[in-house]
């Protein structure tokens, strides 16, 4: 084995699809379960969309289940997701179904790419672009270890038609855009309206109805949403997040087959 031929294959393979990916339909910043769902089906729509993650790995806080059981639940209403993704699911009682939390972020990821999205790990979306009237038309990136290590390095760009911010709780590109843009974001306040104290039952609901366009090109799916919109937290059920990621996909793609 040649250790430079390995090298030189990592780094060429990389680069070239890095370079595939700084122009394109839509660039989605976090890969949790609403960020990867939304990827998915936007793929499988056959646009071209990239995933920004700024930890090393992916699935967000579904990893971790409810208090570190490895395990999820999600409702009825979003089953049909579970199985799209192969999933299994066990019903504890009607209406409630248990998952795999490890099994869930393997599948989810595993049929985000296979559907034709790529995901890039270990970058951190420290600005955005933003051209005529205020629209959202890019990202500006950095890898996460500049910015933990506070380094003074220049980041690069990504052009896209669309963003979405899928960052959780923090909804990190929209607290850029609130510092950035003058008319703000579609909220009661113009701002974040911050996130709820935990009522699952409303902030399953909810979630759905706030999915969308909060400033022209930025979309907010999953917690995002939430954090933006000032709706109730949900915890470790998560049909709420994947519906909302595939909400986001679907309003995205009828926009982006119209041209607009």
């Amino acid at each position: 084995m040649d250790e430079i031929v390995i090298s030189q294959a990592i780094i060429r393979s990389y680069f070239k699809e890095f370079l595939e990916y700084t122009d394109v339909d839509v660039a989605i910043v976090g890969a949790g379960p609403s960020g990867l769902a939304a990827a998915y089906y936007l793929a499988q729509s056959r646009k071209k969309v990239a995933v920004f993650e700024r930890h090393l790995s992916v699935g967000g806080g579904m990893w971790g289940g409810g208090m570190m059981f490895n395990r999820i639940v999600v409702q009825s209403e979003a089953r049909h997701i579970l199985d799209e993704f192969e999933i299994r699911a066990e019903e504890f009682q009607p209406g409630y179904f248990v998952a795999d939390s490890v099994e869930s972020v393997s599948a989810l990821c595993n049929k985000a790419i296979k559907s034709g999205a790529r995901i890039f790990n270990l970058m951190t979306v420290e600005d955005v672009m933003i051209r005529e009237n205020n629209r959202i038309s890019g990202l500006v990136l950095n890898w996460s270890a500049v910015e933990m290590a506070r380094l003074h390095v220049d980041p690069l760009t990504v052009r896209s038609k669309y963003v979405v911010d899928a960052t959780g709780h923090e909804a990190e590109v929209c607290k850029i855009v609130v510092r950035k843009v003058d008319n703000r974001l579609n909220t009661g306040s113009g701002g974040i309206d911050g996130e709820k104290s935990m009522w699952a039952e409303v902030a399953e609901k909810e979630v759905m109805q706030h999915t969308g366009e909060v400033c022209p090109g930025l979309f907010v799916a999953g917690m995002a949403a939430n954090a933006v919109y000032g709706l109730p937290r949900m915890g470790p059920v998560f049909g709420g997040m994947l519906l909302s990621g595939k909400r986001a996909a679907e309003l995205i793609s009828a926009r982006l087959d119209k041209n607009i």
